[in-house]
């Protein structure tokens, strides 16, 4: 089936985000880091108890929320991966879907599971299940510098570029996106028959 590839695309990746996190989990202690690349790329593991950035949801069902938004929102992309692919959509936009669809999984399995599995649950989470933290790992502080005196805010404070911690994931879903942005104008997410169906509806009037 023609769009067979692209679910196996979204398993390798999925299976090797969970295997690095589990690594992290089973050998390095929370807040340890270890230099890959001298002081510029480091594996250091952090949770996150929320979305991107450490956002969470203040409210008693917030992380129980998120995690379910989670679920609906990789079967509603599963699925939009499988339409688009029946219509013959572009390969380069069933690849980003495939890998937009790898993060999301990779994300929900930490906030579904990891709280009871692996006894990471978030404070005064009601039960260990659907109340998982998120395993991060990536860290680029590339630069440090001090904002300029005469700046407006940040003047004289010193900032870090790149600050986030990240997984593999949250790398997929961000590279899913940018390729779709970036090729959504080249590629319509529309597949060849229903072109052909909107120029013989052209042509008839």
């Amino acid at each position: 089936m023609r769009y067979f590839k692209y679910y196996i695309l979204t398993l390798a990746v999925t299976l090797t985000d969970q295997l690095s996190k589990l690594l992290v989990y089973f050998n390095m202690d929370q807040g340890q880091s270890i230099p890959v690349f001298g002081e510029w790329f480091q594996l250091h593991y952090v949770l996150n108890p929320g979305i991107a950035w450490g956002f969470e949801f203040d409210f008693l069902y917030g992380k129980l929320f998120l995690t379910l938004f989670r679920l609906l929102a990789a079967a509603g992309i599963a699925y939009y991966l499988y339409y688009l692919a029946v219509k013959r959509t572009h390969q380069s936009i069933l690849i980003s879907l495939a890998l937009i669809l790898a993060g999301a999984l990779g994300n929900v399995i930490d906030s579904t599971f990891y709280g009871a599995l692996l006894g990471l649950p978030t404070k005064e989470a009601m039960t260990p299940w659907f109340h998982g933290q998120v395993i991060d790992m990536f860290y680029f502080p590339i630069y440090y510098g001090t904002f300029p005196e005469w700046m407006p805010f940040w003047g004289s404070q010193t900032f870090q570029f790149f600050r986030p911690v990240f997984n593999l994931a949250d790398a997929s879903i961000f590279i899913g996106v940018t390729f779709v942005l970036a090729l959504q104008h080249k590629y319509a997410l529309i597949g060849p028959s229903e072109k052909k169906e909107i120029a013989l509806k052209t042509k008839t009037y």
